[in-house]
């Protein structure tokens, strides 16, 4: 019964972990379509009464818009002025926003432009003693110190982060998956984490 709920639980997760950055991003373009559609309905609107015009193609005239302003803004940050202006628009305004961090890292992940922040499993020695715990490593500094992020189980998505000395981390050839499911199921498969670990330092 126990394998079966750890099964329905890390299924759900698993699940909620595609489908919820996929459903943002698609909630972003739907409402940057609407807003688009809606500044430029007085002249669609005259186009489709005026002409033979389909109020489908209306629609395409939109998409055309939306990309070919992605476009010029692409071309603007690429340049020092357009850096600085992204920059300043951001600090000051944008990352005010609830949520718009959230969404950018999302946008980020899913178009491949950003390095997975989960993208290697270590276990870390926290307390400094032979306590270990799984972590995900997230950055790496100039001076050789480590930031994890220790997730909580059940839940992977609450933690804590630490920044550690070099010695206190000892990445492991694991999964990020293998080690997320053993995290939902409280530890459960761990010994695949232990014996690498054991492996590499034989």
């Amino acid at each position: 019964m126990d394998k079966i709920k750890a099964f329905f639980l890390t299924s759900v997760l698993g699940g909620v972990t595609v489908i919820l950055p996929t459903v943002i991003l698609i909630s972003v373009f739907s409402w940057l379509f609407n807003f688009v559609r809606k500044l430029i309905a007085p002249i669609t609107n005259l186009l489709v009464s005026k002409s033979e015009i389909h109020s489908l193609l209306a629609d395409v005239i939109v998409i055309i818009i939306i990309i070919g302003v992605c476009f010029a803004v692409g071309i603007l940050v690429k340049t020092r002025f357009g850096k600085f202006l992204h920059r300043l628009v951001e600090e000051k305004l944008l990352k005010v926003a609830p949520g718009y961090t959230l969404i950018k890292e999302t946008v980020l992940q899913i178009i491949g432009n950003k390095k997975s922040p989960f993208s290697s499993v270590a276990l870390v020695q926290i307390f400094g003693n032979e306590t270990m715990v799984t972590a995900f490593v997230t950055d790496e500094h100039e001076d050789g110190r480590f930031s994890v992020f220790v997730p909580t189980g059940p839940n992977p998505t609450s933690g804590n982060i630490y920044h550690l000395k070099s010695e206190y981390v000892h990445p492991v050839s694991v999964s990020v998956e293998d080690a997320m499911r053993s995290i939902i199921s409280c530890g459960a498969g761990s010994s695949t984490l232990v014996a690498k670990y054991k492996g590499k330092n034989a």
